[in-house]
């Protein structure tokens, strides 16, 4: 996997500003038409591709479930193929990384194509199940240097499955809740308070780190956006529905998330 990376430095504030499309201003949430079927994977060719987790849950299997807040969208694919897409334009746009940003790939945890990407993402893993051979796919990737990014999950139960299903994967792994301190949110931009974004409620966000050997002075291998949904954010960043300065907070996270994952 390929950690090297030049980015522009001395950005301190930035308007972060995606295109915006035809789409009315005001568009909702449950306006966005729902997701059926999982499209865009490319092969490898060395760029660098945002990466989304595919799993089974207690929903049925891929789309089709009959959940979601759109209907028929998997709970994986929450958010899928537009914040995958903002998110890549705003790295294009700040960094010297040129990753793609027409589309996403959709990978399940065991396919091997997964460790030619060094960052993931999963969506709502409070719904995650899996197979011992997912779980021992995504073990290799993330002990070969792999990092994933868990987000848009919230309560005491999707907590205890995240917590469950990553002992499935690397059972000596513990999750330890991090705070602003860590240099993942100073990788980039220098994110000082951890609590500018509700997205569930008024609920406030926790971040959670799981580390190489359970040591926080060693690599983070996964970070856990508990009580938040900095997806939901990069999704709708171009239609008015979120006031401009919380969805460019949304867009501090993910920049530093993928510039730390490339560097460490």
């Amino acid at each position: 996997m390929t950690r090297r990376l030049r980015t522009h430095v001395g950005v301190t504030a930035v308007v972060l500003c995606v295109a915006a499309s035809a789409l009315p201003a005001q568009f909702g949430e449950r306006d966005r038409p729902p997701v059926t079927e999982a499209t865009g994977n490319m092969p490898y060719d060395g760029r660098f591709v945002f990466v989304r987790l595919r799993f089974n849950s207690g929903f049925g299997n891929g789309f089709g479930g009959g959940f979601g807040r759109r209907g028929r969208e998997a709970p994986w694919a929450h958010d899928y193929p537009t914040a995958d897409v903002h998110m890549m334009k705003i790295l294009n746009e700040l960094t010297l990384l040129r990753p793609r940003v027409d589309g996403s790939n959709v990978l399940s945890l065991e396919d091997p194509e997964l460790c030619n990407y060094p960052i993931a993402y999963m969506s709502e893993p409070g719904f995650w199940t899996m197979d011992d051979n997912e779980a021992k796919g995504f073990r290799n990737y993330l002990l070969k240097g792999g990092f994933v990014i868990f987000d848009d999950f919230r309560g005491y139960g999707h907590w205890d499955n995240l917590e469950q299903q990553m002992r499935r994967v690397l059972p000596e792994g513990r999750f330890i809740q991090i705070d602003a301190t860590h240099p993942i949110f100073h990788s980039f931009f220098e994110i000082d308070t951890l609590d500018l974004l509700t997205s569930y409620g008024g609920e406030t966000p926790t971040y959670f780190g799981m580390f190489e050997g359970n040591d926080p002075k060693k690599r983070l291998i996964a970070i856990a956006n508990y009580n938040n949904d900095l997806g939901e954010y990069w999704e709708f960043s171009d239609t008015g529905r979120d006031p401009v300065d919380l969805s460019n907070e949304a867009y501090k996270f993910g920049v530093n998330y993928f510039i730390y994952g490339l560097t460490h």
